[in-house]
């Protein structure tokens, strides 16, 4: 199958997708960001991943996020990107945000994995490589390493900004002291921490209950929520039970006995809400995250493009 040269829809910053400033830096990212976990590695169908890139942006999003080990295979989600870029998206390069990560396993010995500063400068210069990219507008240490003197993980981030392969940097997954700290010394040494990727959603609240989401709104740091839709729990997916075809059911990210009878009411009590407002439980769940003060984006991820355009509704 081969589809035809892309132009991108010259009405997409019109198409209803919203910006928020990034804490108080000069960036604006979309309120829907795009992220490429799963659905865009080496077992998944280019073309497919294509259509949804595409859709993506001519809809206004203009964040991609990825990580070294997105795929599966690791490194294949980057490699996909990289041929986005060389068929679609190079002519748009300076409209699009986008971001990667190093910090959990990438590659076999002591030195493809944690915080170390030769992990992550090697692990930015194979991502670039796979993603046919100068340099990404962010990259994230993806956690936190509690063997590395913070130190060196925050000045390999610093370094990395100077030597042009990054513009902005981020932090994922780090605690609230260590949070607190890597804000101080990045401000120090002239490259302010930009953001702060978070688990956060309805079920999952520990940024909000440990006090990272008042700290960046705090300090000027923004915030971006990742797995908003609990893997899918918060969906209309799970209301009936388990369906055979559902993450659930294989047990790979969510487990069968997750889903207790507890949970299960409080589901249909959030879908009942959400109807009476005319929302889809995914979207009020979408909402709900949007509307914590501190809150920059929402990391959505998508199989098809009409799944991504109902996650888009959240901000209608």
């Amino acid at each position: 199958m081969t589809m035809t040269p892309y132009q991108a829809d010259n009405n997409r910053y019109e198409n209803g997708m919203q910006y928020e400033r990034c804490g108080k830096s000069g960036v604006l990212l979309p309120k829907v960001s795009l992220g490429m976990w799963h659905n865009f590695g080496s077992v998944d169908p280019y073309e497919r991943s294509r259509e949804i890139v595409r859709y993506a942006f001519d809809h206004g999003i203009t964040h991609l996020d990825l990580a070294n080990n997105y795929g599966p295979v690791y490194g294949s989600a980057e490699e996909t990107l990289g041929r986005l870029m060389d068929d679609d998206l190079r002519p748009y390069r300076d409209e699009l945000f986008i971001s990667t990560k190093a910090g959990y396993d990438m590659w076999p010995g002591p030195y493809g994995n944690w915080g170390s500063r030769k992990y992550l400068m090697a692990s930015l210069d194979q991502s670039l490589k796979r993603m046919h990219l100068e340099y990404v507008d962010l990259f994230y240490s993806h956690r936190y390493d509690p063997e590395t003197p913070l130190e060196e993980t925050l000045q390999a981030l610093v370094d990395i900004v100077r030597a042009g392969k990054a513009l902005y940097v981020g932090i994922s997954n780090w605690p609230l002291e260590a949070t607190r700290f890597a804000i101080n010394y990045l401000r120090q040494h002239d490259t302010p921490l930009l953001i702060y990727q978070g688990k956060l959603n309805m079920l999952h609240r520990n940024p909000i209950d440990e006090g990272i989401l008042q700290l960046c709104h705090d300090e000027g740091v923004g915030f971006i929520a990742f797995s908003p839709l609990a893997q899918g729990l918060l969906t209309s997916r799970y209301l009936d039970g388990i369906p055979d075809d559902s993450r659930m059911s294989k047990g790979k990210f969510l487990r069968p006995e997750m889903l207790t009878d507890e949970l299960l009411e409080q589901l249909r009590q959030w879908n009942a809400e959400a109807a009476k407002q005319g929302q889809s439980l995914a979207e009020k769940a979408l909402r709900w995250i949007l509307d914590q003060q501190g809150v920059t984006s929402v990391l959505v991820g998508a199989s098809s493009t009409q799944q991504l355009e109902q996650n888009i509704r959240c901000i209608r």
